[in-house]
Formats: structure tokens, C-alpha cells, sequence
């Protein structure tokens, strides 16, 4: 039986971090991971190899440079997407997660989405974003049942 396509994305840092918690179900799947390439996120290259590409880092402290840097972000996500065709989107944010999101539910992938462990009472800008087209949205604190009703509690992934 063929493996399930699946492609992990989030930004770098925490939401990184919250992602290779998942490592488990990396081999259970057809996985590729995508995240964005910093100092922290370089030397997952020698663990994943093949399985791991990188979108630029962008900040939105330097607006201006954010904007171009943004749009590259998002054509790039347009060739990934393109070249995985991932039957599932697993994200745990942040910015750098939309575009494949949206690209994803447009073109018939599953979304499922990570509210990040670091909010326990507030919606993310990114669970904004994501929570109208996640075919499963999963927060980490029973709490944000209250805020995302249709989500999902699943615990800590720590």
C-alpha cells in the first residue's frame, strides 16, 4: 500500500520545535517538511536530507524588506506545493504556514492545524487564518476549546 503524502510546515524557532515533536509520524507517512532557513533551522538538513526544503526567513521588523520577501515566500510555496502534491498539510504556524494552506484547501489537500502550545488564551494570527479551512484544528490546552469551538483538544505534543 502506498504511503500517504504529507508535508510539515512552520516557521522557525518555537513553532519548529513544536513540529519535529511530531518526528514519530514522519515515517509513517510519504513526509517532506518545509520550514524557513535560519542559523536554528540549517542543520536539520543533515538529519532530514532530502525530506526538507526551506522558504526564506522573513520578519515583520523590517516591513518593507518583509513585503518582498513575503511574496518570494509565497511563489515559492506555489513550486513546493507543486513538485510534493502533499495529500495532507500539518502545520504549527506561523505566517510562513498560510500560503501553503490556502494553496493546499484550494487544490484538495486536508489542513490540519497545531494551535501552539505558548497561547493558552488567545486566538494566533496564524489560528485566524487557519481555523476557517482546517479539516482538524487541534489546540494543545482545553481552555481554547472555549475560544475555537470546532477545534479539537489534543494535548501537549511536548
Amino acid at each position: 500500500m502506498k504511503k500517504k503524502k504529507v508535508l510539515f510546515i512552520s516557521s522557525t524557532g518555537g513553532h519548529f520545535n513544536e513540529l519535529q515533536q511530531l518526528k514519530p509520524l514522519f515515517e509513517k507517512y510519504d513526509y517532506h517538511i518545509v520550514t524557513e532557513k535560519d542559523n536554528s533551522t540549517i542543520g536539520a538538513k543533515e538529519k532530514y536530507g532530502d525530506k526538507i526544503s526551506y522558504l526564506p526567513y522573513g520578519t515583520r521588523k523590517k516591513l518593507f524588506r518583509y513585503i518582498f520577501v513575503y511574496f518570494y515566500l509565497c511563489l515559492k510555496t506555489i513550486y513546493l506545493y507543486f513538485k510534493i502534491k502533499p495529500q495532507y498539510i500539518v502545520t504549527t504556524g506561523t505566517h510562513t504556514a498560510g500560503p501553503m494552506c490556502y494553496l493546499g484547501k484550494l487544490f484538495g489537500s486536508k489542513i490540519i492545524y497545531i494551535e501552539t502550545f505558548a497561547n493558552r488564551n488567545r486566538k494566533t494570527a496564524t489560528g485566524r487564518l487557519i481555523y476557517p479551512i482546517a479539516d482538524l484544528f487541534i489546540v494543545q490546552w482545553k481552555e481554547m476549546l472555549k475560544i475555537y469551538p470546532k477545534a479539537v483538544y489534543g494535548g501537549a505534543i511536548y
